[in-house]
């Protein structure tokens, strides 16, 4: 039988130094999800790959802008807000967009990209908000999506399991979840 071949794109959402380890943001395992997302970018799984980031909108609008005042620290450090030096090969390769809220379909390009994709294949920071946003947005604009467990950090295992049991409510018929290993095996030749 032969296995049919998907146009995934590759999404990783917010992969920034103020998700790291001893810093206020920090998810449970973002050097190991990064190094999992290296692990595919080098393996060419996805021709296609868009990195995203949060940055605090200048024009914050609604409860952003208390959002906003509360972070101001981390929102003025250039360092916290950089991308992992770990991904910065990838980087120069593929593009990086910007938004100012959770969901990264906020972006107009990543949006299209989507649109354009078979299906979305999700990592990144942070699973219970910009990674669930995003989910739910792909699902309502019609996206397959597949988030990878492990390709995905959370700020503590219970908020990642609960967004792992939300999401397995919408399996399979609007996402697939699965590990980067399951993943990178599903779409061998």
């Amino acid at each position: 039988m032969h296995k049919k071949k998907y146009k995934d794109l590759l999404l990783v959402i917010d992969m920034q130094n103020v998700y790291t380890d001893g810093e206020q943001w920090a998810c449970l395992d973002t050097a190991g999800v990064a190094k999992r997302i290296r692990q595919m970018i080098d393996a060419d799984i996805c021709p296609d790959v868009i990195f995203t980031r949060f940055i605090a909108s200048d024009t914050p609008f609604g409860v952003w802008r208390d959002y906003n005042r509360q972070n101001e620290k981390i929102n003025s450090s250039a360092w916290a807000n950089e991308m992992l030096p770990q991904l910065s090969e990838a980087l120069e390769k593929y593009p990086l967009y910007t938004k100012g809220v959770y969901s990264s379909l906020a972006i107009p390009e990543v949006y299209a990209a989507a649109k354009k994709a078979d299906r979305v294949v999700v990592t990144g920071v942070v699973a219970e908000c910009c990674v669930l946003s995003t989910v739910f947005e792909l699902i309502d604009a019609g996206i397959y999506t597949i988030y990878l467990t492990d390709g995905v950090s959370g700020l503590d295992r219970e908020k990642e399991a609960a967004a792992e049991l939300v999401l397995s409510g919408l399996s399979p018929l609007h996402l697939s979840m699965m590990t980067v290993h399951e993943y990178m095996e599903s779409v061998k030749n």
